[in-house]
């Protein structure tokens, strides 16, 4: 039996329809950039994440870049980030300047640790960058105390947590800004890159707005030095047909996510952790394992896709070889140990429970 690490084709069938029809009202209508499409799916994020203002841009990686320059980060600043998550999250912060300090992770669920982000501070640091990784949303009220403490800025890198929320509040709406990518295998995917930033700060929306358009309100006066950033109206158009369908289909990942538990109850693999203080969307369903890469061969054998997110932290990445980071031993053994097995809405119980018996075989 295959099973593959992601199934956009059994996306399609469920909505394929309405994505085409979606498609073909942009095209016949002649707008493609900065139209009514765009407008309508940044009100209806807004809304869905409980947030006053939403600014959609091109990807994902530039939502991290446009806040940290928005927030007014820049060279001589420090920015902690966790070592432990896609690189993205530490260029934003290179981008504008700033050095980058990596902190480590709770171990159990792979997110900054505040004790490892307490021991980085520094008098220069200006800002945290909280990455709520697989799904479920870092400590964010103990980030949160500490950036109040300190009165630094807290970044909310969300591009795998659309929808999970903390203590009731959603992932994107603790934060002075909140990032999220909207690339094709995350939650809610485009065809194509597509990114967001969200804000209850109406100067930092409208400072973003500028950012993303050649720092522009108004045509050809330019009153920033911005970039070109802008999502297009074919990706917003579908994105709001695939929001629509974005709490079911996360809801189908918690199930998955419950039925892996279950199965895997006492195999040799360690399960991943839910803190207990808000939805965890399962982006990915992460296991580890001391074996690791010899698990994913046999997976790999009985037809399983897997994935390593991620095999090398941040601080051991020659791009950031002059970063700060001290002793890091969760994110060291983390990405030695990790394997993300596939867990997308489409799976079927027969392929999760092929994954699982194959996975006790192994052992």
């Amino acid at each position: 039996m295959n099973v593959p690490m992601l199934d956009l084709a059994a996306e399609y069938r469920e909505v394929g329809d309405e994505l085409s029809a979606a498609l073909k009202k942009v095209v016949a209508s002649g707008r493609f950039i900065l139209g009514p499409e765009g407008e309508a799916l940044e009100k209806e994020i807004a809304a869905y994440l409980g947030v006053a203002h939403a600014v959609a841009v091109a990807n994902g990686t530039d939502a991290l870049h446009l806040a940290v320059r928005a927030a007014g980060i820049g060279p001589g600043d420090e920015v902690i980030t966790p070592s432990f998550t896609f690189i993205a999250t530490a260029e934003a912060a290179a981008y504008v300047g700033a050095r980058v300090v990596f902190a480590d992770i709770d171990p159990a669920t792979y997110n900054l640790d505040p004790a490892s982000v307490e021991a980085a501070l520094t008098p220069a640091t200006r800002a945290i960058i909280a990455v709520h990784l697989y799904g479920q949303c870092a400590d964010l009220a103990a980030l949160s105390a500490i950036c109040k403490r300190r009165n630094l800025v807290l970044i909310e890198d969300c591009a795998q947590a659309i929808g999970a929320d903390f203590d009731g509040r959603r992932a994107g709406a603790w934060g002075a800004l909140g990032c999220f990518s909207f690339y094709p295998t995350k939650n809610l995917g485009a065809y194509g890159d597509a990114g967001m930033v969200v804000t209850n700060d109406a100067k930092l929306a409208q400072t973003l707005r500028m950012l993303r358009h050649h720092g522009s309100r108004e045509t050809y006066r330019h009153e920033i030095v911005g970039y070109n950033s802008r999502l297009d109206e074919l990706q917003a158009a579908l994105l709001r047909v695939k929001l629509k369908s974005l709490d079911r289909w996360n809801a189908r990942r918690g199930e998955h996510a419950a039925l892996y538990r279950r199965e895997l109850a006492g195999a040799p693999v360690g399960l991943p952790a839910e803190h207990g203080r808000g939805v965890h969307v399962y982006h990915q369903f992460t296991v580890r394992s001391g074996k690791r890469d010899a698990l994913r061969e046999k997976l790999t054998a009985g037809g399983i896709a897997s994935a390593i997110y991620y095999p090398i932290p941040g601080h051991r990445q020659p791009a950031f070889s002059a970063a700060s980071a001290g002793d890091l031993p969760a994110s060291d053994r983390a990405a030695r140990e990790v394997l993300s097995l596939p867990i997308y809405p489409q799976l079927t119980e027969a392929q999760i429970r092929h994954v699982c018996e194959t996975i006790r075989a192994a052992a």
